[in-house]
């Protein structure tokens, strides 16, 4: 039998090969959460052997079992596994840190693009949103919606959003997608279980879950008591880091209703900055540091750190929870079906989005419909990178507002 992976059978690294690391994935990993699992592994399983492959596919398990940015919390475990916990927070910092500062920088120069072609521009940037949400939705629902019963329980999910246009719509989309799935799910073949050590007790997992659902439950009421905005803003970041099963694209709609719903940000401001974050390498939820610094009632550097503390807290509280019982609980008879008909409800949920906001606000016009389309068959059949669709995207829009 191989020997189990424990923070003793690989030998512990420095603070600082921890940081660089991570800041050269921060740097170089395009593509979204399933690209960046290919860069850790490439980067951090293969060349530097921090962990055996075995380990690394359970741990991947584990984060695609919990709510969050999957690709996120799995850097964030890989760091603690090297480094402790001060590698944890590092690789965080440095991982995250790239995408966010360049997602506010363009919260600042989007006030430049006020003439015609800069308005062409920002057109463009939402109309990667409609190819990129797509190619999310298509990808979704071949893996997550392969039969007759997860696709079902997915039009429950868009009957849901359709109908409670709100947080709570989709917040019982999955709850119900996941009580679905105990119930029709149970036969489904499920995935054989691993093992994860990591320099976690028990006491302290239990000590992280009580500290997520004390925030999750106790946010609420202090807004309630202490109306102040910047209290708000963390309040609705952090609800919507915890709540989002499949990480990614999916907390599209969740930051939508939460923002843009409340007269925080315009659709405009939100669709452009969802389409400049295709662009960029890193964890597509530093989209929040954007929606922060263009805050209307806050803004700026405090309201960008607000929001990404707000929306990462939640999914690393859960990790560090989980952690010393995820062996225990995989091997549960419901954790399995219970999480295939909750990610079959996210993929409603999206493809909710997918009309409402994000098509709705870009396509205006046939040829809006066109560019659309071919970022789409560029992302899905060309495999092209969406560095290089955002930038046709946006040329294409470009070309055609000189001539109209």
């Amino acid at each position: 039998m191989p020997q189990a992976d424990t923070p003793t059978t690989r030998p512990r690294g420095s603070a600082r090969e921890v940081f660089l690391a991570f800041l050269k994935l921060g740097l170089t990993s395009f593509g979204g959460p399933v690209a960046h699992l290919g860069y850790f592994r490439e980067e951090l399983i293969k060349r530097r052997q921090w962990l055996s492959e075995q380990g690394y596919a359970d741990l991947i398990a584990l984060c695609q079992f919990l709510p969050g940015p999957a690709s996120s919390q799995v850097g964030f475990a890989l760091g603690m596994i090297r480094g402790g916990f001060i590698g944890a927070l590092l690789a965080w910092v440095a991982f995250t840190l790239p995408s966010a500062a360049l997602l506010f920088g363009f919260a600042y120069l989007a006030d430049a693009f006020g003439g015609p072609l800069g308005q062409s521009a920002i057109d463009g940037l939402k109309l990667v949103a409609v190819a990129v949400v797509a190619h999310a939705v298509w990808g979704m629902a071949r893996n997550l919606c392969p039969d007759r019963t997860r696709a079902l329980i997915a039009l429950g999910g868009i009957a849901a959003v359709v109908f409670i246009p709100t947080a709570f719509g989709q917040i019982g989309a999955i709850t119900l997608g996941a009580l679905a799935g105990l119930v029709w799910c149970r036969n489904l073949q499920r995935p054989e279980a691993g093992h994860i050590a990591m320099p976690l007790s028990r006491r302290a997992g239990s000590m992280f879950l009580v500290a997520f659902f004390a925030l999750l439950g106790g946010l609420p009421l202090a807004v309630a008591l202490w109306p102040a905005h910047a209290l708000a803003l963390f309040e609705a970041f952090y609800r919507s880091g915890a709540l989002v099963f499949g990480g990614g694209h999916v907390v599209l709609p969740l930051l939508e209703s939460r923002v843009v719903d409340t007269g925080w940000v315009s659709a405009d401001a939100f669709l452009s900055g969802y389409g400049a974050a295709q662009a960029i390498p890193g964890p597509l939820f530093t989209f929040s540091a954007y929606l922060g610094a263009v805050d209307a009632n806050l803004g700026g550097l405090l309201g960008a750190s607000i929001a990404l503390l707000g929306i990462f807290l939640p999914s690393m509280l859960l990790l560090l929870g989980v952690l010393p019982f995820w062996d225990q609980l995989r091997q549960k008879r419901f954790a399995f079906p219970l999480m295939a008909g909750a990610n079959a409800a996210v993929v409603g949920i999206l493809a909710a989005a997918l009309y409402q906001p994000v098509w709705t606000s870009a396509v205006r016009a046939p040829s809006d419909f066109l560019i659309a389309a071919a970022g789409f068959v560029l992302l899905s059949v060309w495999k092209l990178s969406p560095l290089t669709v955002v930038t046709g995207t946006v040329l294409a829009s470009v070309s055609l507002g000189l001539f109209y």
